[in-house]
């Protein structure tokens, strides 16, 4: 296989991983949103510093400094992602945030062109507006909101995240991963700042948070940024909309939260999106 489809393929699992993230935060006994990020960017952080040290050894501190400015700043847009998706979803409906969420691609392929040139092919447009209105299809009982707040840390969500995707192609000859170790020490800071001393969480809480940040998000990171050699912002923040289809299901697969009718043909309809995507582009291959 290329590179390219490897890259779609490693993008899918990704997706398919960290859709689960919803039904493990559906699982918390008493942990609140921004309690569930600190542990969560704290478990991301040394799961990576651990992976760096076992790579570099000693060079360790050199490739994290290494990244430079702009890691740095690829690391502080996804940890502000991370941290107003978690106010979005906290100030306004799910069915809002992920619908302005569903704009990533299409802002990524925006900001793309114009910073990198990057043309966005008819097929990947074509599945691109699939993708959208199916997830958009999956919210239109939810849609309605008065939180501007909300509505405005949904929408800076979209603007960081595609930025973050626009700094990693730009940079996809360099080790990007300390970025990844530089957002959750964001994270673990902003969060400390505004909780204070209201960090106590259950153990089994705290279990759920290491899962979250040591498997669920630390995989589906070092997948995207390995993917972004290969293949545009356009084509990495596409594999997105996958978690927004896929998590739904899980949460009435495991816990038997029975999801409406738009949310199955929705969702149904992101899904084969993006596997008709990937199945093209195999068939092109051959």
């Amino acid at each position: 296989m290329s590179s390219r489809i490897n890259a779609m393929l490693l993008m899918v699992l990704g997706s398919i991983i960290i859709s689960f993230a919803g039904l493990i935060i559906r699982g918390m006994d008493t942990a609140a949103p921004l309690q569930i990020t600190l542990y969560r960017g704290l478990a991301l952080s040394l799961t990576i510093l651990l992976i760096l040290l076992l790579r570099y050894h000693r060079n360790t501190l050199r490739k994290i400094t290494r990244v430079g400015w702009s890691g740095t700043l690829a690391g502080i847009l996804l940890a502000s992602a991370g941290i107003c998706f978690m106010q979005a979803i906290t100030s306004t409906t799910v069915a809002a945030t992920l619908f302005i969420l569903a704009s990533i691609p299409f802002i990524s392929a925006f900001l793309a062109k114009i910073l990198l040139n990057e043309r966005v092919s008819k097929q990947t447009l074509v599945t691109m507006i699939i993708a959208g209105f199916g997830v958009s299809v999956m919210m239109v009982s939810g849609l309605s909101s008065n939180s501007f707040y909300g509505t405005l840390m949904a929408l800076t969500t979209a603007f960081c995240f595609s930025g973050y995707a626009i700094l990693l192609r730009k940079n996809k000859d360099v080790e990007m991963l300390p970025s990844v170790f530089i957002s959750g020490l964001v994270i673990c800071l902003v969060c400390l700042s505004l909780l204070g001393q209201d960090i106590a969480i259950s153990l089994l809480d705290l279990l759920k948070c290491i899962l979250l940040g040591s498997i669920i998000s630390f995989i589906p990171n070092s997948l995207f940024i390995y993917a972004s050699k290969y293949l545009i912002a356009a084509e990495l923040t596409l594999f997105m909309l996958l978690e927004f289809a896929l998590g739904p299901f899980w949460v009435w697969l495991f816990i038997n939260e029975v999801p409406t009718l738009w949310t199955l043909i929705g969702g149904s309809s992101v899904i084969m999106a993006v596997l008709i995507y990937v199945w093209s582009e195999m068939q092109g291959k051959k």
